[in-house]
């Protein structure tokens, strides 16, 4: 029998914000490292990650999602997630499973129109609407859009997760893989911790605070087969500041607790975890600011 070509490319992951983007693609690679959170425009980096099968070697890349910018973090967030689309191999474009096409995707699909890309369509959450409905779906996008493909999944159920890998395949080129195979992400271990902690104050804080808030791991460092690490909250009110410490500091412990229980199974190690709340006033309009939080530019395929 005739050995297959091993394939290898990178893919992105775009959409409105809070359609399931990095759900989507902690479930492929089989482990968490975007963080989820019920509010929109969690995502704020480009994040690259790796699945690695006998077939070849997907780069998956989640963006921020797509919408109209109030500052000079939101103008950041949609050029990442505009700028990847001539940069990689395929387009997975996520959508809600709904008939009504409304203006946020139609400006998507005014962005894809520019592009050679192959797009293939996701329509995500069908786990939240009848099979009979998804056709009719299906039918109203390929309608609006010309597509390389169509795929329904359910990100959180993993349903249809398999044949959604097979589909991208496809339209990857053949060529060696870019990172080894035991590698899931190029994301550095303090951003991912520096996330998690994020993640655990969106959660806890709900509509308490908006979303002017940024985590910066100062230190981190190995000692005894401990984990050290220092990281600040940023926020840019005093009275937020307050909210996120808590009454007697139970919010900030809180946060602090979820989001150790975490990096130690990540880190498989013990972690001594101290957060501090730093107030850094319009820090989402500093560029220099938004720099120091790790909001650069930076061409995401890592293609020479």
């Amino acid at each position: 029998m005739e050995n297959k070509p091993y394939k290898s490319g990178f893919v992105t992951l775009i959409g409105r914000p809070n359609v399931g983007k990095s759900t989507l693609m902690n479930h492929l690679i089989g482990q968490k490292i975007a963080i989820t959170s019920n509010k929109p425009q969690t995502t704020r980096n480009r994040i690259r990650t790796v699945l690695t099968t006998e077939e070849g070697q997907i780069v998956f890349v989640d963006t921020p999602g797509i919408h109209k910018s109030k500052n000079k973090l939101g103008e950041y967030m949609v050029t990442a997630a505009e700028t990847t689309l001539d940069q990689v191999d395929v387009i997975l474009w996520l959508v809600e499973p709904s008939s009504f096409i409304g203006a946020g995707e139609r400006h998507i699909i005014e962005e894809l129109q520019k592009v050679k890309t192959p797009v293939i369509l996701v329509i995500n959450k069908t786990d939240t609407v009848k099979k009979d409905e998804v056709l009719f779906f299906i039918d109203t996008y390929r309608k609006a859009i010309d597509c390389a493909e169509i795929v329904p999944v359910s990100a959180l159920k993993g349903d249809n997760t398999e044949e959604l890998v097979k589909c991208i395949f496809k339209y990857l080129p053949e060529g060696p893989a870019y990172f080894d195979e035991d590698t899931i992400t190029d994301q550095p271990m303090r951003e991912i911790v520096a996330e998690l902690i994020r993640e655990k104050a969106l959660r806890l804080l709900e509509d308490e605070v908006p979303h002017g808030i940024a985590v910066s791991v100062e230190s981190m460092q190995e000692a005894d087969k401990i984990c050290h690490i220092d990281a600040a909250i940023v926020c840019e009110k005093d009275s937020h500041k307050g909210i996120i410490i808590g009454k007697g500091g139970q919010m900030l412990k809180k946060i602090g607790s979820e989001a150790r229980r975490e990096i130690e199974e990540m880190l498989e190690m013990q972690v001594n975890l101290k957060i501090f709340v730093k107030v850094r006033k319009d820090w989402r309009d500093s560029e220099h600011l938004l720099r120091n939080f790790g909001y650069n530019q930076k061409d995401i395929s890592g293609k020479d």
